[in-house]
């Protein structure tokens, strides 16, 4: 027997907001269904992009360039959104938050409106101050 949608098991209760726990497990073949506290997957938590993103960066063998260039942003873009990845997986150091000042560089496919928003972005998550980023975007005109 075969399911013809698949779905994302829900993490968080949608009525009171606490963590779910996965108390039962079936067979779809013989009906044999399994009843007890399961550990949780970390990675069934996470959407397709970043699915997508982590499968992108272990096929590269940890490589950030390939994913950068998967991502088609800068590199200090996709080093972020690894980060942020890392923390929905609860993997992320501390010594991995620390800002890292590194002007965005633009790839062929990025326009001056893109890396604009990059720079405004890194600026809100504190990657880049606020003085770098008005160097930046002087540049840009």
């Amino acid at each position: 027997m075969s399911v013809a949608h698949s779905h994302r098991a829900l993490t968080d209760c949608p009525v009171c907001g606490e963590r779910l726990v996965t108390t039962r497990l079936g067979c779809q073949g013989c009906g044999t269904e399994l009843v007890g506290q399961f550990a949780p997957c970390p990675f069934c938590a996470l959407d397709d992009a970043d699915l997508e993103a982590l499968k992108v960066f272990l096929v590269s063998r940890g490589n950030l360039k390939e994913l950068q260039s998967h991502l088609g942003v800068s590199y200090p873009t996709a080093r972020a959104r690894f980060n942020d990845l890392l923390d929905r997986l609860g993997w992320l150091d501390e010594a991995d938050t620390e800002p890292e000042e590194v002007a965005p560089q633009p790839t062929a496919s990025e326009t001056p409106d893109s890396v604009r928003d990059q720079v405004l972005a890194q600026v809100a998550s504190g990657v880049l101050s606020p003085a770098t980023a008005a160097d930046l975007l002087s540049k840009l005109k």
